[in-house]
């Protein structure tokens, strides 16, 4: 075989392999900001901020947990945030003794625990109570009432905006 044919060969099948990687990393990238279109979230000047729901109909933003950066799920359901098992292993917290949780899939074991902080768009609480369960879905916490129950949450349509409460002046 002519050696240069060879060559053309071979930059053909590595154009299309960058043409497959590109298209790959295109539709991954797609998903992505389908399932947590709050990626890239602006802060209000009233500290407020402004989530949309995903594809799947549900709230997702990313925060920190302990200066770890996660995904949070919101949860009105949840009573306390809730840790995947691996993530709390990653943060090395120490768990209490086992408990039994009541979950929309029926009851689940846990642990509780308490998180230095857990922050979410510059909105941040610190020594907050959580759970940690091995049956959640690993790399997603959920955001549960203990948390959101602090913040003003209205809903309009598709949007979420979340809130600090606002401060009154101290009184003399």
């Amino acid at each position: 075989m002519n050696p240069f044919r060879r060559g053309g060969v071979l930059m053909l099948a590595i154009g299309w392999l960058l043409i497959i990687g590109i298209f790959w990393w295109v539709v991954d990238e797609w998903g992505r900001r389908e399932a947590n279109p709050n990626r890239a979230l602006t802060v209000g000047p009233a500290g407020e901020v402004v989530l949309q729901r995903n594809r799947a109909g549900h709230f997702l933003v990313d925060g920190d947990v302990n200066g770890k950066r996660v995904t949070f799920l919101l949860d009105t359901g949840a009573t306390y945030i809730a840790i995947p098992g691996g993530i709390a292993r990653e943060l090395k917290l120490k768990l209490g003794p086992p408990i039994t949780l009541q979950t929309a899939a029926g009851p689940a074991p846990g642990y509780p625990t308490r998180l230095e902080s857990v922050s979410v768009a510059g909105i941040e609480m610190r020594d907050m109570a959580a759970v940690v369960s091995e049956g959640l879905e690993p790399g997603t916490v959920l955001l549960g009432m203990n948390f959101l129950k602090r913040l003003e949450i209205t809903q309009k349509g598709e949007q979420l905006v979340l809130k600090p409460p606002s401060r009154q002046p101290a009184s003399r």
